[in-house]
């Protein structure tokens, strides 16, 4: 406790730091307080009691990234979503085209051409889920717009633009000014302001006598403890590959000769595979929805319910596919394999070039396995607390996105204030070893 007291202390010496802690603060209060307003015309009461219900799926998803901002109709109602969608499409080309991969190998000046595309493409995405989000989430609603007019609908989705718009910008301050990673903080910040909600749901469940009382909760407690455990060894988990440098002697001085390590993730995916799994499970939903066919709608009944066991199988095993995918996509063996030999490096007992690539490749396979299996685990994890009387809204901390997201989130921010730290010649936040980060599970733009 002492360690700590001084910790913060030091933490609040460093005039850098603290005015970056501030401002991250001062620019999170700005986002909350605008989660909260609504759009113009819409009667917050009527579409709170039609939103009693909880959303699943995709939509829910968005809800929680969103801070509840979805549901409320709010002027930040599409939240940091459609940034997100157009950094991950940008990726994306950067692996199929070679003029984006140009791009990202060109440096400061090539990551501003990116980012610019980025905030291009999210004014694109925007506007084009502006009307599908009225549509759906808002006027098909009985008695919450009074006047859904075509002035109403024009106005409504240029306020929603320039919510999504602001929000990024908030993102941008936070990563410039603030302690680094806007968009996942703004991310983070959605999620976890749903928990004090969710406890509070769960602890009055449990003290009305028909739950199993303060001992069941405890005991929720500790297996939530456990879970977020899992996933700090999940997030920070590496495969180690020994690199050797060749020596080499200008005049009196020996330069390499050293060794270092390429540190593997064991989950080089992140939460994307998570992300792509719960959108492909939302399609055929999506599709039996507009089918008037009886059987068809009987045939998908199981995939309509999310805690189910053929829904959750399934999802687990897209996910272990996605994560083989999007690793393969991400982890070039080939260009590690180049890199390393331009640089005078090799992995002993093991050939440069084809046959350097040829075993990391092997290694990425090999630690890919069980990381997909426990991050199908974690994603599914969930559903057996609903089985355990849990409430939904605290049940989606089991596990899931929303919890990856926090766990990540937090050890970056952890790692920031550390290097501050450290810069200073301060002691770090751990006395046993550096923090890691999750660097793999970032959801800032290349």
């Amino acid at each position: 406790m002492k360690n700590l007291i001084n910790t913060l202390k030091n933490i609040w010496k460093i005039e850098d730091l603290r005015v970056r802690i501030l401002s991250t603060l001062g620019f999170i209060l700005v986002y909350r307080l605008g989660s909260y307003v609504v759009l113009p015309g819409v009667n917050s009461e009527v579409l709170a009691h039609a939103n009693d219900k909880a959303n699943d799926g995709i939509v829910g998803l968005i809800n929680i990234f969103a801070g509840g901002a979805f549901s409320r109709a709010s002027i930040f109602g599409l939240g940091i979503m459609p940034y997100i969608s157009a950094s991950i499409v940008v990726q994306l080309l950067g692996m199929a085209l070679p003029y984006f991969r140009k791009m990202q190998m060109e440096g400061e000046s090539g990551r501003k051409k990116i980012n610019q595309i980025t905030r291009f493409l999210t004014v694109i995405i925007t506007v084009f889920q502006c009307p599908g989000y009225i549509a759906t989430q808002i006027t098909s609603k009985a008695g919450v717009v009074a006047d859904p007019s075509t002035f109403w609908w024009v106005q409504s989705i240029l306020i929603l633009v320039s919510g999504t718009m602001f929000v990024m910008w908030l993102g941008e301050k936070i990563t410039d000014k603030g302690i680094g990673n806007g968009i996942s903080i703004i991310i983070m910040i959605g999620i976890i302001a749903r928990l004090p909600f969710a406890f509070v749901s769960e602890f009055a469940s449990r003290v009305s006598g028909e739950g199993g009382g303060l001992i069941m909760l405890l005991i929720e407690l500790v297996l939530l403890l456990l879970i977020v455990i899992g996933s700090i060894l999940l997030v920070q988990g590496t495969r180690k590959i020994p690199v050797q440098f060749a020596k080499k002697i200008v005049g009196n001085k020996q330069y390499g000769g050293v060794r270092q390590y390429i540190p593997l993730k064991v989950n080089a995916a992140g939460v994307m595979p998570i992300i792509f799994a719960q959108a492909i499970m939302f399609i055929p939903l999506t599709l039996v929805g507009f089918s008037q066919s009886a059987a068809m709608q009987s045939f998908m009944a199981p995939l309509a319910n999310h805690y189910g066991f053929v829904y959750n199988l399934i999802f687990a095993l897209l996910i272990i596919v996605f994560t083989y995918f999007y690793t393969a996509i991400t982890v070039n063996p080939n260009q590690m394999a180049e890199d390393m030999k331009r640089s005078g490096g090799f992995v002993p007992g093991v050939q440069p070039g084809k046959k350097t690539a040829e075993f990391i490749d092997s290694i990425m396979s090999k630690i890919t396995l069980p990381g997909s299996i426990f991050l199908a685990f974690i994603a599914i994890l969930p559903a057996f607390a609903i089985k355990l009387n849990i409430q939904q809204e605290f049940a989606h901390f089991y596990g899931g996105t929303s919890l990856l997201i926090l766990v990540g989130v937090v050890l970056d921010t952890l790692q920031q204030i550390e290097s501050h730290l450290l810069n200073r010649h301060y002691d770090g936040l751990m006395k046993t070893g550096r923090i890691k980060g999750r660097s793999s599970m970032s959801m800032e733009p290349a």
